[in-house]
């Protein structure tokens, strides 16, 4: 069964939803944190696809610092893909998380690498 924070989240989640859409043009840039891990994804909703990804579970990622030095690298490298993809602008969809935190260093950091939102 799901937390009251839970369910707030996907209350907030589908409110966000209904009003960001990744196109071909300006994809979605989505994020999902757990306790541990962060993780973010370019998404294309028309056609389905995900563009590019990055997250803080990869092999080729060194754990240094804590979860917001870890957040920062995670939005750098999913910059980097992006722009690897020939992606510059895209549609921030915080999936129901507060913009603070995490998830804020993270939206910076994908900003110093290059992506407009």
């Amino acid at each position: 069964m799901a937390t009251k924070k839970e369910i707030r989240r996907f209350k907030l989640k589908k409110v966000i939803r209904k009003n960001v859409i990744g196109t071909h043009e300006r994809p979605r840039l989505t994020i999902f944190r757990s306790n541990k891990e962060i993780y973010a994804q370019v998404i294309d909703d028309v056609k389905g696809a995900t563009l590019a990804s990055s997250s803080s579970r990869e092999k080729t990622f060194e754990k240094n610092g804590n979860k917001m030095e870890v957040a920062v690298l995670v939005g750098k490298l999913i910059a980097e893909r992006a722009k690897m993809a020939e992606i510059n602008t895209v549609v921030f969809d915080r999936n129901g998380y507060l913009y603070h935190g995490r998830v804020k260093s993270l939206a910076d950091a994908a900003r110093e690498g290059g992506l407009k939102f």
